[in-house]
């Protein structure tokens, strides 16, 4: 089939390869349009755009999907699918009915659980145990149009969002890469969504990655997990904002809540050679590493000794 691949960050790099080591022809990348990032403000194409430049393949970068000189384009191209991995923008209605199969999204939940734009993060935020990903013909509801395939994937305890996204970012690319040889084949009928289940994931912002030490430890230590790598989990101390990466609750003994809890106020550091544990609402958690502003990530312990933090001060 020929092909035009959507998408725009690096969980998107590995079905890109996929699709360009299949039989199908890709013929054209649709990305979002090179943005500066850094302190130097610095102009950098998207990891998809720089696969598909130095592949030699056309790279699209409108605004907005829906501008006319696109989808001239997207016509005179006579493409039979669409293929979509994080691509950032929303495909108009004008777009969806151009390719002959349609727009194929793969998306890393388990439909119709988590639709949205962090599915990985919510999974993680929500403690489930089992995610995955799945190709679906996008329409244009939010994540609901009918599935072709799906992928499982088991959640670890010690998973962030980045672990999950990286392992699912390859085994969607060859779920999508199969999805394509079925629609092709003629023997893949997408299945609608189930109504039931349905659960959603939006964006977290900054302000959602804030660490509430009056939580259980179980959550602060899902929440920190979920916000790794964006958009960081965070804190304050002294009244400047620190980032703090996966952290590890201490084991609940039978009997110890009380203890445990009542040893550490919610927030409350506790120093101990090159270890750093905080209280919360239950047990405490061990810190790993924390980043000033401005400043590299560094061991915790490394951090409290510059910062000597006093016995009646806490993160908040």
């Amino acid at each position: 089939m020929r092909l035009l691949f959507a998408g725009t960050p690096q969980v998107a790099v590995p079905s890109l390869r996929a699709l360009l080591d299949s039989p199908h022809d890709v013929v054209a990348v649709l990305t979002r349009p090179d943005a500066r990032v850094g302190r130097g403000r610095t102009v950098v194409a998207s990891p998809v755009a720089q696969l598909a430049r130095d592949a030699g393949i056309e790279t699209l970068t409108p605004p907005r999907p829906s501008e006319p000189a696109f989808l001239q384009r997207l016509r005179e191209l006579d493409i039979d699918c669409a293929p979509v991995v994080a691509y950032g923008g929303l495909i108009p209605p004008t777009a969806l009915e151009l390719p002959r199969h349609g727009w194929v999204n793969l998306h890393f939940s388990l439909l119709p659980a988590w639709r949205g734009a962090a599915p990985v993060q919510h999974a993680v935020l929500a403690g489930d145990e089992i995610t995955g990903a799945c190709t679906f013909l996008l329409e244009e509801g939010l994540d609901t149009g009918p599935i072709f395939g799906a992928v499982t994937e088991p959640i670890a305890s010690s998973d962030t969002s980045g672990d999950l996204l990286e392992r699912l970012s390859h085994s969607g690319a060859t779920l999508l890469a199969a999805t394509m040889d079925g629609i092709a084949a003629g023997r893949l009928v997408a299945q609608p969504q189930s109504p039931d289940a349905v659960s959603h994931a939006p964006k977290l912002a900054v302000e959602d990655a804030r660490v509430d030490w009056t939580s259980p430890g179980q959550r602060v230590d899902r929440l920190v997990r979920a916000c790794t790598p964006a958009p960081g989990a965070w804190t304050t101390f002294r009244g400047e904002r620190i980032k703090v990466s996966p952290v590890v609750p201490e084991p609940t003994a039978s009997g110890s809540r009380g203890t445990a809890a009542g040893r550490l106020g919610a927030g409350q550091i506790e120093v101990d050679k090159s270890t750093v544990r905080v209280g919360t609402a239950t047990v405490p958690v061990t810190l790993g590493l924390v980043q000033p502003a401005g400043k590299r990530p560094m061991p915790a312990g490394d951090w409290a000794r510059g910062v000597r933090p006093g016995p009646d001060e806490a993160l908040v």
